[in-house]
């Protein structure tokens, strides 16, 4: 009697030829059947490199992520001092110069912001009787100084008497750097900086008139160390 053999129970070696009929999923190295084909494989990463790069175009910034009032927490400090014979106490940042504690916190325009970086003389004043470029003077440091800005020289309705110079001289036209020109040059005569033009321009160097008015700018401090 004729008898069929019983079908084997053992399985082909992993990744072998036979173990795989034509039209079965195709195994991986590792013999998984489940594992993706190479297509498959690049096709997704491929998507999944999309996502992420979509997740990080519109995702929040990592920047985002600092505390809100982070930037608001600035060190501060106050600060008394005396302007033009009146005394001031103010709460600043203490990064704050000098030129903007008169401008923005006291209101005082006179003094002029002209480049910011100490090379005009626009924002000249006196600081316990020493000329300064405010804008390079930091506020914090000034605790008990005595300042005088171009508001403080006049006496009421009676001029500085440089102050007059530069009106009788014609030192001046657009005016700009008029009020830092007047405290340097006051500043310059009481340094006893005005033995002649040459020493009055030397010592007058730091602050520009783009207008050209140095000559009679010159006369001035003159005609006002001279007492004419």
């Amino acid at each position: 009697m004729f008898t069929e053999p019983p079908e084997s129970t053992v399985s082909p070696p992993e990744g072998s030829p036979e173990g795989s009929p034509e039209g079965s999923p195709e195994r991986s190295p590792e013999g998984s059947a489940s594992a993706p084909s190479r297509r498959t494989f690049i096709a997704t990463t491929a998507a999944g490199g999309a996502v992420v790069a979509g997740g990080l175009a519109t995702g929040p910034s990592v920047f985002g992520a600092e505390p809100a009032n982070a930037a608001d927490a600035v060190p501060s400090s106050r600060v008394t001092l005396t302007v033009n014979g009146k005394r001031h106490t103010v709460t600043v940042d203490n990064r704050t110069s000098l030129l903007d504690l008169l401008r923005e916190h006291l209101n005082l325009t006179g003094s002029k912001k002209g480049c910011n970086a100490g090379a005009c003389g626009a924002c000249t004043v006196l600081v316990d009787g020493r000329r300064v470029n405010s804008c390079l003077t930091l506020a914090v440091r000034l605790d008990g100084a005595e300042v005088i800005t171009i508001e403080g020289l006049a006496k009421g309705e009676r001029l500085h008497p440089l102050q007059q110079a530069f009106i009788d001289q014609d030192a001046f036209q657009c005016g700009y750097c008029t009020p830092g020109q007047i405290m340097s040059g006051v500043g310059c005569i009481q340094e006893g900086h005005t033995g002649s033009p040459a020493e009055i321009r030397e010592f007058m160097s730091g602050n520009i008139c783009r207008c050209g008015c140095y000559v009679k700018i010159v006369r001035a401090v003159e005609q006002t160390a001279r007492g004419k």
